[in-house]
């Protein structure tokens, strides 16, 4: 089935009608597309605007607002009409670079916000939350299931990543999934395994790199003095490699922790030649050999494959590889987000 937002003068007392929360470039949107859902966005809401730029440039203009959640009121939930909300809310206060403040982080205060409304909203059945692995450990997480629980959900959690789907990267996550009627067997066990009839062969990084035709790819070839500097500590992938590191937003600003290198070569040249650096006598064959490695950044597309965007995602023109970066750092795996709308039966 190949799944289609429904038109807005269209009736279907069976369709979800989606209120997207910090939408970012649409991930949930894809994700719920994927899964093949009958459905409608009533309303995607974010305060990012190079985001909402984005997210305007693949879904239409006006398809996402710059708007503040704490703005939200169940009257306003009511008026759209929403019976689904699809939300991944800022990570940063349940990270170490946020110094895991929690909800004393004023970045969580809109998350806050949505717990205080959750039983005015008797009308939306549905609520799949997205955040960082840790999140579960957080007092917004416990506050988040005590009023689930007082407003009538009941919840199913996960932590999952695409690794576990077949996709090359390596990117774990926190999902609550929240629903009106009970689940299927037991819910208290955080389940950490996909479904089975998700699960497909893995990936290698060769099946989603771009062709090097050309030299476009120059550009995201690393320097001299970081090779010099930071090459050993690098994840530098191959095409034959099956994963790479979690990409986050401060991917090529940062070396070490933030998203793998790639190198065109096959794994046993690559160590071949990279164990020749060290036998080299001067720093000039040292800069020449580390250089015939060909170690670049993943490009902002291929970023997007690792984290399941379709083909036909792009982004604006004018939009530079430090704000894609950024923007897909913060957002979801729409493969594994999809997955999670089975749920909703």
């Amino acid at each position: 089935m190949e799944p289609q937002q429904l038109d807005q003068n269209e009736q279907n007392p069976s369709e979800y009608r989606v209120l997207e929360l910090f939408s970012g470039i649409g991930g949930m949107h894809y994700a719920i597309r994927r899964a093949g859902k009958p459905f409608r966005v009533v309303a995607a809401m974010e305060i990012n605007p190079v985001a909402n730029t984005i997210y305007n440039h693949n879904f239409g203009p006006g398809a996402a607002t710059n708007s503040n959640i704490l703005s939200l009121t169940p009257e306003r939930i009511d008026q759209l009409g929403a019976n689904v909300i699809l939300m991944s809310p800022p990570c940063q206060p349940f990270t170490r670079n946020g110094h895991f403040k929690d909800v004393e982080d004023r970045r969580a205060d809109p998350f806050v916000h949505l717990c205080d409304l959750l039983d005015k909203i008797p009308q939306v059945r549905f609520v799949l939350l997205e955040n960082v692995k840790g999140f579960e450990r957080s007092q917004a997480c416990e506050q988040y299931k005590v009023r689930l629980t007082a407003a009538g959900f009941f919840f199913r959690e996960f932590i999952l990543s695409p690794h576990n789907y077949g996709v090359p990267n390596t990117r774990h996550r926190y999902y609550c999934v929240a629903k009106r009627t009970p689940f299927e067997g037991p819910t208290q066990e955080i389940i950490v395994k996909p479904h089975n009839k998700h699960v497909k062969s893995l990936k290698s990084i060769g099946e989603i790199v771009e062709p090097d035709d050309g030299d476009h790819l120059n550009r995201y070839l690393l320097k001299p003095d970081l090779l010099r500097k930071r090459l050993a500590i690098m994840d530098v992938c191959t095409p034959d490699s099956r994963n790479s590191m979690c990409f986050t937003k401060a991917y090529t600003h940062y070396a070490e922790g933030t998203g793998s290198v790639y190198s065109p070569l096959a794994r046993e040249d690559f160590d071949r030649i990279y164990a020749q650096i060290g036998l080299a006598e001067d720093a000039e064959e040292q800069d020449r050999l580390r250089a015939s490695l060909k170690v670049r950044y993943f490009t902002p597309k291929e970023v997007a494959r690792l984290m399941s965007f379709p083909e036909g995602f792009g982004f604006p023109k004018g939009t530079t590889d430090k704000q894609c970066y950024r923007v897909l750092g913060n957002s979801i795996n729409v493969l594994v987000v999809s997955s999670l709308f089975d749920e909703m039966e």
